[in-house]
């Protein structure tokens, strides 16, 4: 019985011990995930402001992006893109 209580103790140990392992790696993946998606919008931003100063439409640039005219004029002005 004891050796069965030692193995039951073990086991409970052992899967603690990798639930915060994997909590560990988990929050690693998730930062990383984030980190990609605040540069990738960053460069979509800067996307959005190099073709509007190359002459693109809002109208356009609003469909190949999803993102609505109030928010790409949003981005525009913090681009330094000012309404004509």
């Amino acid at each position: 019985m004891a050796d069965d209580l030692t193995a039951a103790v073990r086991a409970y140990e052992e899967a603690r011990a990798a639930l915060t392992g994997a909590q560990a790696e988990a929050d690693r993946i998730v930062a990383e995930a984030k980190d990609e998606i605040a540069t990738a919008r960053s460069r979509l931003a800067e996307a959005i402001v190099e073709a509007a100063r190359s002459g693109t439409r809002q109208v356009d640039i609003v469909r190949a992006t999803g993102y609505t005219r109030e928010r790409i004029r949003q981005i525009l002005r913090a681009g330094g893109v000012e309404a004509d």
